[in-house]
């Protein structure tokens, strides 16, 4: 389990640098609430962008974005509203990305954003 947490550690630290390098500015990071977490929020303009990362070690199990099922992105839309509710975010435009994250061999690594995927 350890092994695990600091995987997906490391692909949240890698998705949230790709984001502030695209230009967009961190807002919270593991935010939680009774429901569930959102692993990123990130603002780009007037925009609220709730990010899902995915990382994996490979592709054996199919990519990481398969793995943001129907019931996630339905989780992560009301998630959204909620961060929104809670910081009076509410009038602002929002969106849903998931920010994929592949680590080969320990030091390679690969990140691709999937934009508006809820």
């Amino acid at each position: 389990m350890r092994r695990r947490a600091e995987l997906g550690l490391r692909g949240e630290e890698a998705a949230a640098a790709y984001l502030v390098r695209r230009g967009l500015r961190i807002l919270a990071r593991n935010w939680r609430c009774p429901e569930g977490e959102i692993d990123i929020v990130a603002g780009q303009g007037a925009t609220i962008i709730v990010a899902e990362v995915k990382t994996r070690t490979s592709l054996r199990f199919g990519s990481p974005l398969e793995a943001v099922t129907a019931t996630k992105r339905r989780r992560l839309r009301r998630l959204a509203r909620r961060w929104a509710a809670a910081h009076r975010a509410g009038g602002r435009p929002m969106r849903i990305d998931v920010v994929c994250v592949l680590v080969l061999h320990g030091d390679r690594v690969f990140v691709r954003h999937h934009q508006g995927v809820a």
